[in-house]
């Protein structure tokens, strides 16, 4: 792993069932996650993905394409453009630092509307 490396894409269709259980698994009962009228009320054309479900998507698509052993010491990350049901999510990073076994890794998540999530990830990839 060196500056500049880029990990392969992920591509993550955006479901209704993603939404909602993401949602539901992280705690987070607010209406705009779960009810498609009541978002709407709210001025959103339907539900939209939460943060923490964002936070673990990033999680898992730098574990996974680091390896088993990576372990994530630090997210830190900005929403930007809503995940709505029917859309697709394609995350993507480029290590930007390595420190002996650890790196940061910028993140980006992009769907039709453009960027969902920009951040860094440090992540930690024992020899």
């Amino acid at each position: 792993m060196k500056p500049g490396d880029e990990l392969e894409p992920l591509t993550v269709p955006i479901t209704r069932t993603l939404i909602v259980a993401g949602a539901v698994a992280s705690r987070d009962y607010q209406d705009v996650h779960h009810d498609a009228e009541l978002a709407r009320e709210k001025g959103s054309p339907d539900i939209f993905m939460n943060i923490l479900t964002t936070n673990g998507l990033v999680g898992r698509y730098v574990t996974d394409r680091l390896g088993p052993r990576a372990v994530l010491r630090k997210v830190s990350i900005r929403l930007g453009a809503p995940n709505h049901p029917g859309d697709t999510m394609v995350l993507s990073g480029t290590v930007v630092e390595v420190d002996g076994d650890t790196a940061r890794v910028r993140i980006a998540g992009t769907n039709g509307l453009g960027h969902h999530v920009t951040g860094t990830v440090t992540v930690e990839v024992p020899e």
